[in-house]
């Protein structure tokens, strides 16, 4: 009998090869929690196997129950997920008013301006470093729809540093 690298007896005329495992890393999701409880958001989070959530909001604050900082991080440290919030990816207050009044060119154009500061740079390398590690990341913006918020715009960019999809969640309306 013929003896594999591992040991392990093969029967006579086979071979073992060893093919390494691709290494694949787990999609870049994005999440937005307009229209849905904080419930429903942990739950799609967990159910997607989310490690990290990035909070991509200028502002962490919010009038919908549980999406203030302080009680989003405690939500989803409650499901074993950690919490960061990148404030500097956070859309100027001009930008959110131009996504308010459903002027998304002008959002693009002033998130683009935006993008381009210190801050937001260091703060996108940062990002880019968790993705790149294999970190299964979620960033969350308040915006249901990706293509009428900034995150679109911050998972494009990842995806043009990192090789990694973008999956873009949607947690159940209420």
């Amino acid at each position: 009998m013929e003896k594999s690298t591992d040991s392990a007896p093969l029967d006579k005329g086979t071979r073992r090869v060893h093919v390494p495992a691709m290494a694949t890393r787990p999609p870049l999701f994005t999440i937005g929690y307009e229209q849905v409880s904080s419930s429903a958001v942990l739950d799609t989070l967990s159910a997607a196997g989310v490690e990290l959530l990035v909070d991509v909001r200028a502002v962490a604050a919010s009038r919908r129950a549980g999406f203030s900082k302080s009680l989003l991080a405690a939500g989803v440290a409650s499901r074993d997920i950690g919490y960061l919030h990148l404030r500097g990816l956070g859309t100027p207050a001009e930008g959110r008013q131009a996504a308010r009044s459903g002027h998304y060119d002008e959002l693009r154009r002033i998130y683009n301006a935006h993008l381009a500061t210190p801050t937001a740079q260091e703060q996108l390398d940062e990002l880019t470093e968790l993705v790149k590690a294999g970190r299964k990341v979620c960033l969350l913006c308040f915006e249901r729809h990706p293509e009428h918020c900034h995150r679109q715009m911050i998972a494009d960019l990842i995806c043009e540093r990192v090789d990694v999809k973008v999956e873009h969640l949607a947690a159940p309306p209420v």
